[in-house]
């Protein structure tokens, strides 16, 4: 056995090692030599003291003189000790001649010692060898309880260790069920010298023997490897185990489930069912379900599943039945096997209540929302959009397929800013982090926007328990102008009345004054109360009686009418005269019985109804003035310039006679003159006649295309003589735009003119069309002049702005009719 051969060690048939005996014969020579020598020494010792008794003749023990030996007469004492000597001299020759002899005899054991060792070596050799190749390894635990040792070794597909300890810990090379199952197999053999022989399967999925028997006393536990055939054998067994185990605790697994699970075979017949089945089917046992066929299905419902399986191989959807009186629906799942087919039934009977209850509310809560003026914005788990309602859509002006993708909160937030919606932040990235941080935050959050357009929005972000957030914005701004309107009113209220011509004075309905304005006290002649407490109307009717001005008896009415009691009180109105003054009154009634009167001094009045009627008389002047003006420069100047255009025309073309040149380029700029007069006569009629509100358009179906290059047409031959470059792009155009088209080319020509005065010589310009945002179209003329200075932003819209930067100075009606005419097509 080579692992033992290594060590030197080695075990003869009764379990002990060679070194062992060999030590404890030795010992035992000793002691027998020991013994040897001891006995020889003492009869040596009796022999010659018997002796020297015997030749003087008396016992040992005598006393006096001792014997003559060879004529030389010897003490006692002397006698001892030549007796001491004499056997000790004995004694070594006898243990030596033994000595002699045993060490031949030993030395005859040790050879055959040696040779046993020799054969016993090469015979453990053999057997270490042999284990090695046919892939085995033992364990041996001896009889005395010594420290367990391994011999041989498997192969390395077995993924075993190779040091010892390892080996010896089961758990790590072998699968956990094998290992357990060695362990219990060790233990009954160690202590009741119980053999095993067990398959056992390693982490690697290798599959070996391991066979345990008791030899002498000791236990020894040998692994094997199998071979092809046995480890495909062990392999399906092992797979078969499992399989069954599988099954046996899918079986009980199932029979604990309150689903009906069921099996059948090739022939659709029934072959197992669960305690759930069983018991939907008012059966109590399984074999009466089995050989009665009883289906918890109904014939046309189990003819859907078959034919649907047999077709595509599973079955899943919604089927119906009756179990227990009750009507239930079942979310069936039957799938096809080699063996047959397996179903599963889960009730969704109280699934579809609460499913359709949930949709009820759902919908009852989106048409609540919907009829709801604060916009609500529902957002999923994953930051998607889920619901909205339309205060929602109409607050952020958003589009129907944008809100149709379902977008996040996120893409909301940019998609506002990029619109310029959402109020313009240092720090928008940050802003928005702490935005969309509220779909982290357990609690609900608030915030308060202060939009571009004046607008303010208080945000309530409140999450949602299984995740998502629902975001409310609730738009405060006529609250908060309502608010700052009402506190504004009552400040100016007192500053108002303090301030107001007209004398206003409340009383409740006990006759006790609650507000008055100074006015008030300067016509009736009672500032002095006013600065007084509990003031009361028959105060002022006894002071207007003291002033016998005769107006005591209309404040005797109005006391009568402030304090009276019905309900049915009327307003009042009337005018009263005393002294210089006219004062207009009115008397109406207020909640909670109060009673307002007021009094305007009809002087004033009278100025200023004088003073609008003057001032409407003038502006119907003035309308007046325009028309003829309109009507002026329509007929009586375009008849003159037509004449002289047509005369114009005539000279040119030599219809009269040849001109010489300096004729004919007076006559040229006579042309030149006559045309920028009618074009300018043009643009003052246009613009009154748009500013009248009497200019009609024919708004018809206009080619975008067309229309573009008519303008440039039109304007080319300036363009050419500063070698300007016009293109034009109509890729992203429309095909047409709704418009006037004489207008509108009116429109585009005096933008370019406008383009051809400021770009420098033998630059281009770039004349685009394209879709707007807003289903419009985006006109854009792009020049490489100076642009506009920022001075001249403001007014070059304006009718008679010039610029005389440019390289003609025209009478400044180009842009300003351009403004009016787009403004007119509903554009900017």
């Amino acid at each position: 056995m080579m692992g033992a051969a290594n060590k030197g060690t080695h075990m003869t048939p009764q379990g002990a090692t060679m070194p062992a005996r060999i030590g404890r014969f030795a010992s035992r020579i000793r002691s027998w030599s020991a013994r040897r020598w001891a006995g020889a020494l003492g009869a040596s010792t009796f022999l010659t003291s018997t002796v020297l008794a015997n030749a003087q003749g008396t016992s040992p023990s005598s006393q006096g003189a001792g014997p003559d030996i060879l004529g030389i007469p010897v003490a006692t004492f002397q006698i001892v000790q030549l007796v001491v000597v004499s056997g000790a001299l004995i004694a070594a020759f006898v243990s030596a001649f033994w000595l002699i002899k045993e060490r031949g005899r030993t030395a005859a054991q040790n050879e055959a010692l040696r040779s046993k060792l020799s054969a016993e070596t090469a015979r453990s050799n053999q057997l270490a060898t042999l284990s090695a190749v046919e892939g085995q390894r033992a364990i041996i635990w001896p009889a005395g309880g010594e420290k367990p040792f391994v011999l041989g070794r498997l192969d390395a597909r077995a993924g075993a260790p190779d040091t010892e300890a390892e080996f010896l810990a089961f758990g790590r090379w072998l699968a956990p069920t094998s290992a357990a199952a060695v362990e219990r197999a060790v233990r009954a053999l160690r202590s009741g010298a119980k053999p095993f022989v067990i398959g056992v399967e390693t982490k690697s999925g290798t599959h070996i023997e391991a066979a345990g028997r008791t030899s002498a006393g000791s236990a020894i536990v040998r692994f094997s490897n199998l071979s092809a055939e046995r480890e495909q054998f062990a392999q399906l067994a092992a797979e078969h185990r499992r399989v069954v185990d599988t099954l046996t605790n899918m079986q009980a697994l199932l029979d604990r489930v309150d689903l009906p699970f069921w099996l059948r075979d090739k022939e659709g017949d029934l072959a197992w069912a669960n305690a759930a089945y069983v018991a939907s089917v008012d059966c109590t046992k399984l074999d009466d379900v089995v050989t009665g066929k009883t289906e918890l299905f109904g014939v046309q419902a189990r003819k859907t599943v078959r034919d649907t399986v047999a077709a595509d191989g599973h079955f899943a959807g919604q089927l119906s039945t009756v179990v227990n009186g009750d009507r239930v629906i079942y979310a069936v799942t039957e799938e096809n096997g080699p063996s047959g087919t397996a179903g599963l039934a889960v009730d969704k009977s109280e699934v579809e209540a609460v499913r359709t209850e949930l949709s009820s509310t759902i919908r009852s809560h989106e048409e609540t929302l919907n009829e709801l003026t604060t916009a609500v914005a529902m957002f999923d788990a994953t930051g998607s959009l889920l619901f909205h309602n339309n205060a929602f859509q109409e607050l952020w002006g958003l589009d129907g397929h944008f809100l149709a993708s379902k977008p996040t909160m996120g893409m909301f937030l940019d998609l506002m800013r990029e619109e310029g919606r959402l109020p313009e932040m240092p720090e928008w990235r940050r802003w928005k982090n702490e935005v969309l941080d509220a779909f982290k935050a357990i609690d609900p959050q608030t915030h308060m926007w202060h939009l571009p357009d004046r607008r303010t929005l208080r945000v309530f972000a409140n999450p949602h328990p299984r995740g998502g957030m629902t975001w409310i914005f609730e738009n405060l701004t006529e609250r908060i102008n309502l608010e700052s309107r009402y506190k504004t009113m009552e400040r100016v209220q007192g500053e108002t009345l303090d301030h107001l011509a007209e004398g206003v004075a409340v009383f409740a309905s006990d006759g006790y004054l609650k507000l008055a304005n100074p006015a008030f006290g300067k016509f009736w002649s009672v500032s002095d109360l006013m600065g007084e407490d509990n003031v009361h109307i028959s105060s002022i009717v006894t002071r207007r009686e003291v002033k016998g001005d005769g107006t005591s008896e209309l404040w005797d009415e109005f006391a009568g009418t402030v304090t009276n009691f019905g309900e049915d009180r009327i307003n009042g109105a009337g005018r009263i005269v005393f002294g210089e003054t006219t004062l207009s009154w009115m008397c109406v009634p207020l909640p909670n019985g109060q009673t307002m009167l007021t009094f305007v001094d009809m002087t004033a009045a009278d100025q200023i109804e004088r003073a609008l009627r003057e001032r409407n008389d003038a502006l119907e002047q003035t309308a007046e003035v325009r028309n003829r003006i309109i009507t002026h420069v329509s007929h009586e100047l375009r008849a003159p310039l037509t004449t002289i255009k047509g005369f114009t025309d005539m000279l040119l073309m030599g219809t009269v006679g040849a001109l010489t040149d300096a004729q004919s380029e007076y006559v040229a700029h006579i042309a030149s003159a006559s045309g920028t007069l009618a074009k300018i006569t043009d643009d003052i009629v246009d613009l009154a006649t748009i500013d009248a509100g009497v200019m009609e358009l024919d708004m018809r179906a206009t080619p975008v295309a067309e229309i573009m290059e008519a303008a440039a047409a039109e304007v080319a031959e300036r363009f050419e003589q500063h070698r300007i470059t016009l293109t034009l792009v109509t890729d992203d155009a429309p095909e047409t735009v709704t418009a006037d088209p004489a207008r509108l080319q009116r429109v585009f020509a005096n933008v370019l003119n406008n383009a051809a005065d400021f770009a420098p010589d033998g630059t281009s310009v770039a004349f685009s069309a394209e879709h707007d945002r807003s289903d419009g179209v985006l006109f854009r003329v792009l020049d490489q002049g100076p642009g506009i200075s920022a001075e001249a932003a403001a007014h070059v819209f304006e009718p008679f702005h010039t610029d005389q930067t440019g390289r003609q100075r025209g009478a400044g009606l180009g842009l300003a009719l351009v403004k009016s005419l787009v403004a007119l097509h509903g554009g900017d």
